[in-house]
């Protein structure tokens, strides 16, 4: 028991003691909220003597989840079966895999990624833009809105046009057994809610509950919970509402600001000391944050002590700034500051460019973080497209992915001929050739294609006989078979394509050895719901994007564009108080020094532009005076509105015009300009 306490302040220990009834967290930025998660897991386990198996402990990334649970193994010991520790997607999978009997569909379903569904939605509809569709479908299912339910809700014809899609693409989900991302919480909580038996065996399975970022959770994991809690309220949330930021993406801040109300008698503690950056850094931290309304209230407290000053760096444009930049980049490092240690932030992208080109005038190495993930590339999508075509022989967007690499001599017109020919007989593609005679594919394509697909399909089934006997030797067999490294031959970055596949290989082994039970579809699941970033190797700076500084620290911040219009954000329909909290993360991000930087002007969207410098300056206490702010605009980005000419339409952009806020706004597929002062919000 002491080894649980032995590194806790008051504060921390008292939350960790807490294990009955509702508990909130209010974790500040470098607080040790990650220590108190693990050691009141380990209390609850190690002293009060609840099994671990009947907890759960859940979080958004896959690496806080593989962080977690190597920290609380090394303070749990010999128990039987080890705590629950996972993402939400992680447990809706598992939950599924055992329940989805209920819902008349099959176990053995493959969760397809953002990709797949939007080839699935393009196949269906070609005409509205995919990205907008499959935003749609997720926020109904997010919603649990059915697709009837979305169509009776849909003023505009698009939007019911898109209603219609999702009905398509449900029903080839359930037809083909496949379940997307929002599937795996949002069935989860659908049989939950409609079967109460199970919901009470679940949750007096998981008799202690505990959510980490608490501030990133969305309505529908909300519900799921309360479903989780049906038989206890013991519940413990882990959060910071200073720094939700994901409100674009469906989070709801109020999950957090209302706690108290959904689960009654909560009990609240606040860990304001912070272990990571030095004393300016929260002063100016604090100083910003305390000018939101709606928060609940605490302040860091410093415990490193005294440091240097925040800087503030002024510019005439953006290649002064990165010079600037560069040269500052360029002293720490020849005084023995590494590389890594060194991170560049910014609210917009775009800003990259002028940095990037500075650091590389200069000579300096820097990760862009951001970049091709592992699983986007190319060469691993093909792989994993040969594994799902072997695990499922009716999966037609992987057939047609991979039938012709290597070059088999097929061309597009062949390809959709047989297309067209599997679904008149209303059958796969694979099916279709494996029932068609030789001499009547020759009718449709030419004899040599003819036998080409036939050989495919054959090898197809050698090789997924091979993963049922020996999943060890499955990859092998399956590069030897189709020769898959020959794609890229000649290609000018072969050698790095390669070894891009070469590490796969690796990773299916790893797995295979680890779980050597398990099948190509439990590692087509793992797969999916890997979502994190690749690390970044080797001796350079950090460049990237606020949101993706979420979660790190780094000893040298420099945080660029703060200008009115790129942070904040202001004049493209953004929350304030979103931006100004991500102001704050931003800063709390700097363990021993930060640095600020504006321009006088930028070259933005093909043209330069004169800028103000952001308000979170004066804000912050880093200038003297008012800085003059006109109020930003109550509309926002996707808001819908009403005209009393033009009737419903949806926001697409918000602009400044004069005194006024010009609104862009989508009238059933006719944009027009319209001043905010001429609609009102529905």
């Amino acid at each position: 028991m002491e080894k649980i306490f032995e590194k806790l302040n008051e504060s921390q220990s008292q939350a960790v003691k807490q294990s009955e009834g509702p508990v909130l967290i209010l974790a500040g930025a470098g607080s040790g909220k990650t220590t108190t998660i693990i050691s009141r897991l380990a209390y609850l386990v190690e002293v009060l003597g609840i099994p671990a198996s009947n907890t759960l402990t859940l979080t958004f990334t896959n690496k806080a989840a593989k962080e977690m649970r190597e920290r609380a193994l090394d303070m749990i010991k010999d128990v039987s079966y080890p705590p629950l520790l996972c993402t939400f997607h992680k447990f809706g999978l598992l939950f599924l895999k055992f329940n989805i009997h209920l819902l008349n569909r099959q176990n053995n379903f493959v969760v397809i990624d953002t990709d797949d569904k939007k080839r699935i939605i393009k196949k269906i509809n070609s005409e509205i833009p995919t990205p907008l569709i499959a935003s749609e479908i997720s926020r109904y299912k997010n919603s649990l809105l059915t697709p009837d339910d979305a169509y009776k809700q849909a003023e505009l014809f698009n939007y019911q046009q898109i209603a219609k899609v999702y009905e398509e693409y449900e029903a080839y989900l359930i037809e083909n057994n496949l379940v997307d991302f929002d599937d795996l919480i949002a069935l989860t909580y659908k049989l939950l809610d409609e079967n109460p038996e199970l919901a009470k065996k679940t949750s007096q399975k998981y008799q202690y509950i505990m959510i980490d970022e608490y501030q990133d959770t969305n309505e529908l994991q909300l519900k799921l919970l309360q479903k989780l809690c049906t038989s206890h309220n013991n519940l413990c949330v882990v959060g910071d509402d200073d720094q939700s930021i994901y409100g674009w993406r469906g989070a709801h801040i109020r999950n957090i600001m209302e706690f108290d109300q959904d689960f009654k008698g909560t009990s609240t503690f606040k860990l304001e000391n912070n272990y990571r950056s030095k004393e300016p850094i929260l002063k100016v931290a604090n100083a910003l944050i305390e000018h939101n309304r709606s928060r609940l209230g605490k302040k860091l407290i410093p415990t490193r002590g005294p440091g240097d000053d925040v800087t503030i760096l002024n510019s005439h444009d953006e290649n002064e700034e990165s010079r600037k930049i560069a040269q500052i980049i360029r002293k720490l490092l020849d005084s023995g500051v590494s590389a890594n240690d060194i991170a560049i932030l910014y609210r917009v992208n775009v800003l990259s460019r002028s940095i990037e080109e500075g650091l590389n005038r200069t000579g300096i190495a820097y990760k862009l973080v951001g970049g091709l993930r592992f699983y986007d590339r190319a060469e691993i999508k093909d792989l994993i497209s040969y594994i799902r075509i072997i695990t499922n022989f009716h999966d037609d967007f992987s057939f047609k992915r991979v039938v012709n690499k290597p070059k088999r001599g097929l061309g597009k017109a062949s390809i959709e001929k047989i297309e067209l020919a599997a679904h008149t007989n209303e059958t796969s593609i694979y099916e279709y050739i494996k029932r068609t005679s030789l001499a009547e594919l020759e009718v449709l394509v030419r004899k040599k294609n003819a036998k080409t697909l036939k050989t495919f399909i054959k090898d197809v089934e050698n090789v997924s006989k091979v993963a049922v006997e020996s999943t060890y030797e499955f990859i092998d067999v399956l590069e030897d078979t189709f020769h898959l490294k020959n794609i890229y031959a000649g290609m000018q970055d072969e050698a790095d394509r390669v070894l891009n596949m070469d590490e796969f290989y690796g990773l299916f082994r790893d797995f295979v050895k680890k779980s050597p039970e398990s099948g190509l579809d439990e590692f087509l699941n793992e797969l999916t719901l890997q979502s994190e970033q690749d690390q970044v190797e080797g001796e350079s700076i950090y460049m990237m994007s606020i949101h993706a500084s979420k979660g790190l620290e780094f000893d040298h911040i420099f945080i660029i564009g703060l200008e009115e219009g790129f942070l904040p954000l202001v004049g493209d329909g953004s929350d304030l108080e979103e931006e100004r909290r991500l102001g704050y993360v931003s800063f709390t991000r700097a363990k021993e020094t930060l640095t600020l930087s504006h321009a006088g002007s930028r070259f933005y969207k093909g043209r330069r532009s004169d800028l103000q410098k952001s308000r979170f300056f004066n804000e912050a206490g880093l200038c003297e005076g008012s800085l003059k702010v006109e109020k930003n605009t109550a509309f926002k980005k996707g808001d819908l509105v009403r005209h009393k000419i033009f009737g419903t339409g949806r926001v697409t952009g918000i602009s400044k015009s004069g005194r006024e806020f010009k609104l862009n706004i989508n009238f059933a597929g006719t944009k027009r300009d319209i001043l905010a002062s001429f609609v009102e919000r529905l």
